[in-house]
């Protein structure tokens, strides 16, 4: 998925208030950018980031600016908790992606569990319903080894819960871990960031639901899902 807007460097001054920045651009200009990552971005909001922004000229966005990437030690990571679902969404419909080919119909936030939306529902109609849940995963503590969550998620957890309940009904289930790091070799689940997510995943996986991995091809031109990365559980 290609950026709408080529994407401008700049320097991290700040984050504060989860969704706002202050960044310097090249030009010595000091800006308010939106952080579309309402996360705890370990390791990258740290004052002085290289970071990348999108800038648009839409009227009815408050701030110019929206931050995209973070540079660290030439590879890039996609800080924007929206963007895996659009460049997985592409990627399903072009049919690249592995293991979750062949469907006939692609649908995407339908309701489904107690109160939840699933990101994506696959239809065929030689085969079983498949329910996709996607995960942003840009957390990384050891060399290579990206991670999820990088804090509590009680919908996380929930959602692995209605994962399961999609299986005991007799469809199939997918959580996908979207890595958004070109320095990722291997994922794992944080099981002692978020106990609750770690348990409701193992147990999710007992009940048969499928996980999977991909990383990222990240540039600031585009970010598209590449090949699969190894899980480990």
């Amino acid at each position: 998925m290609r950026f709408e807007t080529p994407l401008i460097p700049a320097r991290l001054l700040r984050r504060y208030k989860r969704f706002l920045a202050d960044v310097v651009l090249e030009d010595g200009q000091e800006v308010v950018a939106h952080c579309p990552n309402p996360g705890a971005m370990t390791g990258l909001a740290e004052p002085g980031t290289r970071v990348w922004l999108e800038p648009n000229d839409d009227p009815k966005k408050k701030l110019r600016y929206g931050w995209r990437l973070v540079e660290q030690a030439g590879g890039f990571i996609g800080v924007d908790t929206a963007l895996p679902n659009r460049a997985l969404g592409a990627a399903l419909r072009a049919g690249t992606v592995e293991g979750l080919g062949g469907y006939d119909a692609l649908r995407a936030e339908v309701k489904y569990g107690e109160k939840s939306r699933v990101d994506f529902l696959l239809a065929g109609t030689e085969r079983r319903d498949c329910y996709v849940e996607v995960k942003s995963v840009t957390l990384c503590r050891k060399a290579g080894l990206a991670e999820f969550p990088d804090t509590v998620t009680t919908r996380g957890a929930r959602h692995m819960q209605d994962l399961a309940a999609m299986v005991a009904e007799g469809h199939r289930a997918v959580v996908l871990f979207l890595v958004q790091r070109t320095d990722a070799e291997r994922v794992a689940v944080a099981g002692d960031i978020d106990p609750g997510y770690g348990a409701a995943f193992s147990a999710a996986r007992a009940a048969g639901v499928e996980a999977m991995a991909l990383g990222c091809k990240i540039t600031p031109q585009e970010v598209t899902p590449a090949g699969a990365l190894p899980l480990l559980e």
